[in-house]
């Protein structure tokens, strides 16, 4: 019997129903795991997997092909046992824009709402209250990444009343929920050359870590942006000259910023991001598996292509390795 290995706690049992299906139909077995630790040492035949650690690579030889949990797969190319002309790797794009547009959309407000200020004064015992809030409605909004994320973000924005949404991507072309995309090589013109009235109020970055990306929003951009403008990344943290953006914030440079990602993993306890001014920080967990949702998607793109491997098809999700997405 052909075997199949899925490790994650975040499965329900309607999921694993699901991909018993699937795989009894494709002519798999399909065997579950919480977690790597439990799967060490009994997945050496698999010949397709549903994981989100590139650690079990090593003790899956025969593996073909590899579907990731996560869209990101760095970690999974960094691994010791991860062959690329073996194993064929496709990836959860596409289940995260509704869970990560949702906490763009929250830390945009707190920010707004001046709730990391609020929460001190709240800490201190303190009763100020007549702090000038700021609203999404009227405001001017760029993401950089065009892409599911990117558009969620887009969307959301738009609904609840942004002046303008434009992004940012590589090749530039258009998409329907931004008024206009330009090329991440017109960053630096379109920022600098845009008016008072269309001065950037929000820069979301939601672009994948990869060498293209590193230090994307770099000293000299985030110097371009205005007094007001508050950035948020939830790619990935290489993407910003981090440096550079603590000075930024501390120096009241930017109006503040709320980073999901950042670098390294896990912050250490003495960081000087932790005391930068006006900076949310979570731990990466703005398109964790908490939301039920999100665990869905994940299970329906891989019976899908659990099928289409199982009939010589061709996969969708595909990585493009050398991209690194």
């Amino acid at each position: 019997m052909r075997k199949c290995y899925a490790v994650g706690e975040f499965l329900a049992e309607s999921n694993k129903q699901q991909m018993r299906a699937a795989a009894e139909e494709c002519g798999f077995e399909i065997e579950f795991f919480e977690s790597n630790e439990e799967a060490h040492g009994h997945v050496s035949d698999a010949e397709a997997a549903y994981i989100d650690d590139g650690g079990l690579l090593e003790e899956m030889p025969h593996l073909k092909w590899c579907h990731s949990v996560s869209a990101g797969i760095g970690h999974f190319v960094r691994s010791a046992g991860f062959d690329r002309d073996r194993i064929t790797l496709t990836n959860s794009s596409g289940a995260y824009g509704l869970t990560i547009s949702e906490h763009i959309i929250m830390v945009t407000l707190m920010l707004m709402r001046r709730m990391p200020e609020y929460q001190q004064i709240i800490a201190e015992r303190g009763w100020t209250r007549d702090l000038k809030v700021r609203s999404i409605e009227g405001s001017n909004i760029a993401v950089v990444g065009t892409g599911n994320l990117g558009q969620n973000a887009a969307k959301r924005y738009k609904a609840l009343g942004a002046r303008k949404v434009i992004g940012f991507s590589r090749s530039g072309a258009s998409r329907d929920c931004f008024d206009a995309v330009f090329r991440m090589d017109e960053f630096d013109d379109v920022m600098s050359s845009r008016s008072e009235e269309e001065q950037i109020d929000v820069l979301v970055l939601c672009v994948p870590g990869t060498a293209e990306s590193e230090g994307l929003l770099s000293a000299e951009r985030i110097a371009l942006l205005p007094k007001k403008a508050f950035v948020i990344n939830v790619g990935r943290g290489t993407v910003i000259d981090q440096e550079a953006l603590i000075e930024a914030l501390n120096e009241g440079c930017i109006a503040g910023a709320a980073l999901d990602v950042m670098y390294p993993e896990p912050l250490p306890g003495g960081h000087p991001l932790w005391t930068a001014k006006n900076c949310i920080l979570t731990p990466h967990i703005s398109g964790d598996m908490g939301l039920p949702k999100t665990v869905d998607i994940t299970v329906e793109i891989f019976c899908d292509n659990l099928r289409r491997y199982a009939e010589g098809r061709e996969l969708t999700h595909l990585v493009d390795i050398n991209a690194g997405y």
